[in-house]
């Protein structure tokens, strides 16, 4: 049995005329005939008494025709309320980051996004940049802000921007009033370096450099977030490596130093899947090509 039976049924036993329930359902008479009898050889009762004059509602019709209505009102129910919630999920935006976005991308594109989707619901979603990844691959976020990219199929992305790592430093520090630093003074010099699992690709960066440079520096505290970077510098507990974006952060107790040898980047890239993307993900890497050039071919 199925729905377009019942609503064949109901047409007919609302008109009681099969020519006047065939043009209801947009359909010939014959055919609506033959549907009310492949329904009641299931049913196995009469539903209908056909005669050259009428037709008319048997009693197991009268009773089959409440139950047919209540099971088409909870299927269009049903239809309403899948719809709903492909409406809810079209009209949310998901979007996964890192810090830096926070301070460098964001301030560009929610004012855009406010504009154009007004109604447009937006969950942010503070991940490291391995669980933004695996969480757009699960479809759990839209768009991702990361320090590295996964090249695989499933996803696209581009490069927004390179940035230089500074050099951080307390306040009281003897080389504080140098106006330049050489990178061999690094050499056991306490460090705050950022942990290899919250900061993953700063990790990798910083530990190339020193490698490649023949440094070696006392890490005195492996730090799960940027601003714990800071705020051990601070304290005075030791120098530290960290993304351009947190000078606005330093406090007085912090000084930033020139180096004479340059300091290596750090990239900062959007990742999404690939193909159909949600409208206020096209205005983004929009806004994101117009403010940052973006290269769109890069990663």
């Amino acid at each position: 049995m199925e729905l377009r039976h019942l609503r064949y049924f109901v047409a007919v036993a609302e008109t009681l005329n099969f020519t006047r329930a065939a043009q209801k359902m947009y359909t010939v008479q014959p055919s609506l005939s033959q549907q009310i009898k492949d329904l009641e050889h299931e049913v196995g009762v009469q539903l209908l008494l056909r005669s050259n004059r009428k037709v008319e509602l048997t009693e197991a019709g009268e009773a089959f025709l409440k139950e047919a209505l209540l099971s088409l009102e909870h299927a269009e129910k049903a239809v309403q309320a899948a719809r709903q919630v492909e409406s809810q999920q079209k009209e949310q935006l998901h979007i996964g980051f890192v810090p830096v976005a926070e301070m460098k991308i964001f301030p560009y594109i929610m004012p855009n996004i406010r504009a154009h989707f007004p109604e447009l619901k937006i969950d942010f979603h503070s991940l490291t940049d391995a669980e933004q990844l695996q969480a757009l691959k699960r479809g759990e976020i839209d768009i991702a802000f990361t320090r590295y990219v996964d090249d695989c199929d499933e996803l696209e992305h581009v490069l927004i921007f390179r940035e230089p790592l500074t050099l951080i430093m307390p306040k009281d520090s003897p080389f504080a009033a140098q106006r330049h630093v050489s990178i061999k003074s690094f050499n056991q010099q306490d460090f705050i370096i950022s942990d290899e699992k919250s900061s993953p690709q700063l990790y990798k960066v910083i530990q190339a450099f020193l490698q490649q440079e023949k440094i070696k520096v006392n890490v005195v505290q492996h730090s799960t977030n940027i601003l714990l970077n800071v705020n051990l510098v601070g304290m005075g507990v030791g120098w530290s490596l960290v993304p351009a974006y947190v000078i606005p952060l330093l406090g007085d107790k912090i000084v930033v130093k020139n180096t004479i040898e340059p300091l290596p980047m750090i990239g900062l890239y959007a990742s999404y899947r690939a193909g159909k993307k949600h409208k206020a993900i096209e205005l983004i890497l929009k806004i994101l090509k117009e403010q940052f050039h973006v290269d769109f071919f890069a990663s």
